[in-house]
């Protein structure tokens, strides 16, 4: 009896740009395609057709794109193009006019339909297999879980309203099955991500919805907690991103001092004067910012703050800036990065007056980083003598004595934007394992140490 071919199915590849609420899209598409049994890689090269889920956010971020998609479209050909810069389909298509379809941002249908029109695949139900918690483009030890789409603030620099729409929050028993396939498969940090994460729920009136045998709300705390409590049961971690500082934040405290969730907030805060806020159009600005930040470190001692700001905002004066640099030194924020102010089309900010010149941007800029940089190094010395939980992340090749390393993360750590432990004496761990470490040393954000017991 002659036997039967698996017929070899079609590669497709992905291009991920942009923010983890991007990676995210970017999976769903994977984990549906998945499904259908077509395989993946991450570059051009041997794909029978090729996606770029693009940003469109920033004109820099914007040419990063273009610039993936003309690589794709040299190296290969055969390319769909996704995600927020794909609302521009009429400049995209008039620059690249072979491109194979265009669709916006959360169209996943149509990138599955436009895949499936340029290279059908034949069904077989050997191959078209997925795991229960979907394709990830992270590795396995954490994962990001998105909670919501599009924001109703109108920030006037941001045009994410406008590219993704109005806050359409996940029913909650859906965002926790998510979760816990998730932490059922091995993942040890689940990353909350929205593009408003505390305002989660309030589109859907907080609707509750049956969640092992009782009803849940969907709200900011309740969904802490239940995934905090989840967490718990499989020794992984919950961290907070995205987090405007609405009053109903300071109630999740109370859960990281109990260690239910990361006691980490990342609040894009974009600048301190009450004067360039209100240009702005900050949401949830209050006068006694400082003082909830203390408050928070009280409740909370080991609490990290992450947040981004922005320098050379139209109408930024050096008394502006002077406040700023004065508000950073006395929050001391734990991790902070700084984007110079770049006009964005379609944002409000462009009709501002009194534009920062260039030169003053990267001045500021600098100034604003050297400040910062002062006080992770000084938070960063603190740590020296200590023993902290690390997230193992990568296990290095052994050197000439055959000693071997390792990369990992504290709890004050998120992946790819804050610090890394380095690790000596890291023979016998694997990606993915919390283990004790003693810190010997540090150097800005990052830190030096040995699994506890090994020194």
């Amino acid at each position: 009896m002659k036997q039967k071919t698996l017929e070899k199915q079609p590669v497709v590849g992905m291009i991920s740009l942009g923010c983890p609420k991007a990676l995210v899209d970017s999976e769903r598409i994977l984990t549906k395609l998945r499904s259908d049994g077509y395989d993946f890689t991450d570059t051009c090269e041997g794909a029978d057709i090729v996606i770029v889920n693009t940003c469109g956010f920033l004109d820099s971020a914007k040419e990063e794109s273009l610039s993936a998609i003309g690589d794709a479209m040299d190296q290969n050909g055969r390319v769909i193009v996704t995600g927020c810069m794909g609302a521009e389909g009429e400049a995209i298509r008039k620059k690249f006019p072979k491109i194979l379809a265009i669709t916006g941002p959360q169209q996943y249908e149509a990138v599955i339909d436009a895949v499936r029109e340029a290279h059908p695949i034949t069904h077989n139900p050997y191959v078209h297999l997925v795991p229960e918690q979907g394709l990830k483009l992270t590795p396995k030890h954490y994962a990001y879980l998105k909670i919501s789409e599009g924001c109703n603030n109108r920030c006037s620099f941001c045009i994410i309203p406008s590219l993704r729409g109005d806050l359409v929050s996940r029913p909650i028993h859906r965002v926790l099955h998510e979760a816990e396939q998730l932490f059922k498969s091995g993942t040890k940090e689940l990353l909350v991500i929205s593009q408003d994460t505390s305002a989660y729920g309030l589109d859907i009136k907080y609707a509750s919805s049956p969640w092992k045998g009782r009803d849940v709300r969907a709200k900011f705390y309740d969904l802490c907690q239940e995934l905090g409590a989840l967490a718990k049961t499989y020794g992984a971690w919950v961290r907070l991103h995205y987090v405007y500082p609405y009053p109903h934040v300071d109630d999740v405290l109370p859960l990281m001092a109990e260690g239910l969730i990361l006691p980490y907030l990342d609040i894009p805060f974009q600048h301190a004067s009450p004067q360039i806020l209100k240009a702005m159009r900050r949401p949830a600005h209050q006068e006694k910012t400082l003082d909830r930040i203390h408050k928070w470190r009280e409740m909370c001692p080991d609490f990290t703050l992450r947040s981004t700001f922005i320098v050379g905002f139209p109408g930024e004066t050096e008394e502006d800036f002077e406040f700023l640099l004065s508000w950073l030194r006395e929050a001391k924020i734990d991790r902070a990065g700084a984007f110079k102010y770049e006009a964005v089309n379609g944002a409000k900010a462009n009709e501002l007056e009194n534009h920062v010149p260039e030169d003053e941007k990267q001045e500021r800029w600098e100034r604003f980083m050297s400040v910062q940089t002062d006080i992770a190094g000084e938070k960063a010395e603190t740590k020296i003598g200590q023993t902290i939980d690390v997230l193992i992340d990568e296990i290095g090749e052994p050197d000439e004595d055959g000693s071997i390393g390792a990369d990992g993360r504290s709890k004050a750590d998120a992946p790819e934007i804050d610090g890394t432990v380095f690790l000596r004496n890291a023979d016998g761990l694997n990606s993915g394992d919390i283990v004790k470490v003693l810190i010997e040393d540090a150097e800005d954000y990052d830190l030096y140490g040995v699994p506890a017991g090994r020194a």
